[in-house]
């Protein structure tokens, strides 16, 4: 019986994990890129695409990928699908994605949002070039895991996740600047022949990167919970 409780609280334990992501909790690439509080949700509302690149520190399915995003004006509508896709490294310079190795539409219901944070944040729209600043306070997280068919990565190699979101009228969905910087900028272009060009910021030109982190997928968590477990059993 104890051991059935054991089991029950660390389910308790591992459902949030298997879902959301926290600063601290695995992952399986450079390093996390988080968001900036202060940063800029660049437009990425349909048919703007933007694009980051990151290095692969464990081989295996890309079955966790999590990433934050705002509303301009913290006005949300609907978000009727999102677009994810994978590439292989063009190393330019400047670098950017180049084959498409992986692609998915994802509807209301196969992704988790949660409200993650607040902060003074600016909108950008590298169309236009049009910006503000303050714009903006709420920024989210969505979570995609259990990802059906996933990529497989390898370990070492440089990829590019891509977003897009469809959204109900007027509503405008941007993705999260990173407070950290991997490599060259991230990459902004528009379908259906994204033309890619380089994303900096807006006021100081300087680099930009955007904020998302891929993770291990469950079965390596519960593995994780499972020892632990054993171990408990053993003492």
């Amino acid at each position: 019986m104890r051991a059935f409780g054991l089991i029950a609280a660390l389910g308790l334990v591992v459902a949030p994990v298997l879902a959301d992501w926290n600063p601290g909790e695995p992952y399986k690439m450079h390093f996390p890129q988080l968001p900036n509080p202060a940063g800029w949700d660049v437009k990425a509302t349909f048919p703007k695409v933007l694009a980051d690149d990151w290095e692969c520190t464990e081989t295996g399915p890309v079955t966790d990928i999590h990433f934050w995003g705002s509303w301009k004006e913290d006005r949300p509508g609907q978000i009727l699908k999102f677009h994810l896709s994978i590439h292989d490294d063009d190393p330019g310079p400047p670098s950017k994605p180049r084959n498409l190795l992986w692609e998915r539409d994802f509807v209301p219901g196969q992704w988790k949002e949660r409200q993650y944070g607040t902060g003074p944040q600016g909108w950008y729209d590298p169309n236009t070039g049009q910006w503000n600043r303050p714009d903006h306070n709420l920024f989210y997280q969505y979570n995609f895991v259990n990802i059906p068919n996933p990529f497989v990565q390898k370990l070492g190699t440089i990829y590019w996740l891509d977003v897009s979101a469809t959204v109900t009228a007027p509503a405008e969905w941007g993705w999260k600047t990173s407070i950290q910087h991997f490599r060259d900028d991230a990459v902004w272009g528009d379908f259906p022949d994204p033309k890619w060009q380089e994303l900096k910021d807006p006021i100081t030109h300087e680099t930009l990167d955007l904020a998302f982190v891929i993770t291990p997928e469950p079965a390596a968590l519960s593995v994780l919970v499972l020892g632990g477990l054993v171990l408990l059993r053993r003492r």
